[in-house]
């Protein structure tokens, strides 16, 4: 065995090293390579999109509703944790909303940080509407703009509920966002 310098033992490692600009230069060469082979036909077998078919639901009547009162209702299954709100914010327009100011909304209860309940959280001010705090991790969500997280550990928005207007019937007929602690937003029977 031959003692080899500090400078020689430091050249034969470098030589089998990568420096970061070789890495990032072969890794994207490799990327690159992968994603056009799956380009030719027969290497991928094609895959079909897949579209959910939600029921439609009635919740409830326009003409029933009073300004910032909740009527609770499962949704989009009668499935543990389908649990969602809808409510009339009083003439405060909101994304998705519907009716003549666009201020009937419906969210989800669970938080999409940790699935804390909501219920009894929805708040009323001069400009805002939001449900939270979570109890958990005291996360807030903004009703007015699609159900935004707006303060706490959250890091999605809450899932909202489709709502279709038919004369005076309001109807649950899709979701906006996965609901937590599911893969799917529809229960498999």
């Amino acid at each position: 065995m031959t003692n080899k310098t500090h400078d020689e033992s430091a050249l034969e490692h470098g030589q089998c090293m990568l420096n970061r600009r070789e890495f990032l230069l072969y890794s994207g060469a490799t990327a690159a390579a992968v994603s056009t082979i799956t380009l030719f036909p027969g290497t991928a077998q094609a895959q079909s999109a897949r579209v959910v078919g939600y029921s439609r639901k009635l919740i409830a009547k326009l003409s029933e509703l009073k300004d910032h009162e909740l009527v609770n209702f499962n949704y989009p299954d009668d499935g543990k944790n389908a649990g969602c709100m809808l409510v009339k914010m009083g003439n405060v327009k909101a994304g998705g909303g519907i009716g003549p100011q666009s201020d009937v909304i419906a969210f989800s209860y669970l938080c999409t940080h940790q699935g804390g309940p909501l219920h009894g959280s929805y708040k009323v001010t001069d400009d805002q509407r939001t449900l939270g705090q979570c109890p958990f991790h005291l996360s807030v969500y903004d009703l007015r703009r699609h159900g935004i997280i707006v303060s706490g550990q959250a890091y999605q928005s809450l899932p909202q509920v489709l709502l279709e207007l038919e004369g005076d019937d309001i109807y649950a007929v899709g979701m906006m966002g996965l609901l937590y602690g599911r893969n799917e937003n529809l229960m498999t029977a």
